[in-house]
């Protein structure tokens, strides 16, 4: 592995990350891991000595393969691992998905010829691999090929590219045994705060900015400075409620701070991940959060400006708005606890590709390494 990894670099969504084959990793998940905090620069807050770009929406990888049921009736034609990446800290997270990153997922494939494109456009089953949930990317292929430019601007992402329709099949419980709200809850106090607890493709704590002292319009430095502590806190707390565990070393749960919007969306935002303040807001966290102030009673719902049924929710964020369509059925599987089902989720997105070749990991056993 000292002679180098094939690695396609790409833009997904408002993250970056680095694209392998798993058949060009070690099979062995401690030697791959730790492969890959080398190739990454990690640990290092400047990730000078790797690929990573000194940031937790820079430091991610993405993994995959083709699906042992593709062609089947109902089966995923790639499979793909979400690896989240330390910067600073020697700590590679399974944890949780990764719905920006998914948006280069489908292309890479094509470009991998783990799938056959399907004419002017292309549409990938995605299983992610964290979760076990199931996703459809669709993109345009012209020519066989995955195009990349395009039209559709993403706030958060300097111009425009072709879109990426990400559509989500059975995302509640991603990562908190299946359940939309793991306490069974609308509304908890954690840490002596109003939560709503909720897992629509990404564990989220959702509360209102204002319990926090805060407008919930702060820049994301403003907010790290004022809030790291606390947050720290909450998220621990909610980390147990939620069925998690000690989540002192993990991604998961983000917490969502909401703010009634301010330029016309349906609610504001900021989110941290988990202690950073993120620039604009994950795909599944918006899909999450959208989720959860359309249930009557959670936090957010009485903030929010709610569109016309059939209408995309607005979640405003430090750098724009990204729009959702989320749709709940009260009535299909609510149970004695009036949980409601989702019904659907999809959101648009775009992927570049930067660079394909071979990357260089930093040897082993280095003395600044893991």
């Amino acid at each position: 592995m000292t002679g180098g990894v094939r690695c396609m670099l790409m833009r997904g969504g408002t993250s970056k990350g680095a694209y392998f084959l798993a058949d060009d990793l070690p099979s062995d998940p401690a030697a791959r891991d730790d492969l890959l905090l080398r190739v990454m620069g990690t640990p290092d807050p400047r990730q000078i000595d790797g690929i990573g770009g000194a940031h937790p929406l820079t430091s991610k990888v993405a993994v995959v393969s083709r699906s042992p049921d593709a062609g089947a009736p109902g089966g995923a034609d790639v499979d793909y691992l979400f690896l989240q990446i330390g910067v600073d800290e020697p700590v590679v997270s399974v944890r949780q998905n990764c719905g920006n990153l998914l948006a280069g997922v489908g292309p890479f494939a094509v470009e991998r010829g783990l799938v056959e494109p399907g004419g002017a456009e292309t549409a990938v089953r995605v299983r992610m691999l964290n979760s076990g949930s199931v996703a459809t990317a669709t993109f345009p292929t012209p020519g066989g090929r995955p195009a990349y430019a395009g039209g559709t601007a993403i706030s958060g992402v300097p111009g425009t590219a072709a879109p990426v329709l990400l559509d989500f099949e059975g995302t509640a419980g991603s990562a908190t045994g299946g359940a939309l709200l793991p306490t069974g809850r609308v509304r908890d106090v954690v840490d002596g705060v109003e939560a709503t607890l909720i897992d629509n493709g990404m564990p989220v704590v959702v509360a209102a900015a204002a319990d926090f002292g805060v407008t919930g319009d702060e820049s994301p430095a403003e907010l790290e400075a004022r809030l790291r502590d606390r947050i720290r806190s909450l998220r621990l707390r909610a980390g147990e409620l939620m069925g998690l565990g000690d989540v002192s070393g993990a991604s998961v749960p983000k917490t969502t701070l909401v703010a009634p919007p301010r330029a016309g969306g349906t609610i504001g935002t900021r989110t941290f991940i988990p202690l950073r303040v993120h620039t604009s807001i994950g795909v599944l966290g918006a899909v999450t959060v959208a989720t959860a102030v359309l249930i009557d009673g959670a936090v957010g719902h009485d903030l929010a400006e709610l569109p016309a049924p059939g209408e995309p929710m607005g979640i405003e964020h430090p750098t724009g708005r990204v729009d959702v369509d989320v749709r709940l059925d009260a009535a299909d599987g609510a149970g004695a606890r009036g949980v409601p089902a989702v019904r659907r989720a999809a959101i648009v997105r775009t992927a570049r590709k930067l660079f394909d070749g071979t990357v260089f990991p930093r040897p082993p056993g280095d003395p600044h390494g893991a």
